[in-house]
């Protein structure tokens, strides 16, 4: 047994899949059990386990990988972390009168995991599974802003910076510098960016398992800059409980 009550076997299984998982591609036995700091036999037999299982794949380079069985799981976990949110999406409604939303970073794009819409007829909506580029959204920069500057460039190097509209930052330099303001103000705003006529406040959810972020949406006439002094304590008061509520129990 593990310290605290734990399956050691169980938690090396999970510490080799962490280690895979951060390599950012495929890593050999030696380096797992260097990483790991276990004897080569026992990686050797985990490994050989989690291959069988389908959680790791053996390529022809005698290098490991994630298995594809993990895509299953984080499409689970994924749906579970949107239905513990919905809750708190659903207080924001009420408080504000705006769509809620909240967004996890998933291979370099926002997506969204869950919403609670405006009972307004004139709403902002967006479907649940919905990706978009992250550089143009509320939601989006307050993902970014978790990210230090060097990742940014790294994802902008790899998705581009294509306008939505007419506000939307499409350099670099503007969109670090806004990154910049968000971390300092604790907030992000899609101001028309990813859509004309749509104002949107987001703020980090800081200490959930994965990159995660919350936001309130609306019409501009209805959600103005002064709605920030407003809606922003609320969303993060909801985005504290939400991740105190997402903690390893």
């Amino acid at each position: 047994m593990a310290a605290g009550g734990g399956v050691q076997s169980v938690e090396r299984a999970f510490e080799l899949l962490d280690i895979m998982a951060a390599s950012g591609g495929s890593i050999g036995i030696s380096e797992l059990a260097e990483a790991a700091d276990l004897p080569m036999p026992t990686v050797h037999r985990l490994v050989g386990t989690l291959v069988t299982l389908g959680y790791v794949r053996r390529l022809a380079t005698r290098r490991y990988a994630l298995g594809t069985k993990l895509i299953g799981l984080g499409e689970s976990a994924t749906k579970l972390i949107g239905g513990w949110a919905k809750p708190y999406l659903s207080e924001l409604v009420r408080q504000t009168h705006e769509t809620s939303n909240m967004a996890l970073l998933e291979d370099d794009m926002a997506v969204y995991v869950a919403q609670v819409p405006s009972e307004h007829a004139m709403r902002m909506f967006n479907e649940v599974g919905q990706r978009v580029l992250p550089h143009s959204t509320g939601v989006g920069k307050a993902l970014l802003s978790q990210l230090d500057d060097e990742s940014v460039r790294a994802l902008v190097g790899r998705t581009g910076l294509a306008p939505r509209t007419i506000n939307t930052l499409t350099t670099l330099d503007t969109l670090l510098a806004d990154l910049e303001v968000i971390r300092a103000r604790g907030y992000a705003i899609d101001d028309g960016e990813q859509e004309v006529g749509v104002r949107c406040f987001a703020v980090p959810v800081i200490g959930a398992p994965t990159l995660t972020a919350m936001s309130i949406a609306g019409p501009t006439a209805r959600v103005t800059l002064e709605s920030a002094e407003q809606f922003v304590p609320l969303l993060r008061s909801a985005a504290e409980r939400l991740a105190k509520d997402l903690e390893p129990k």
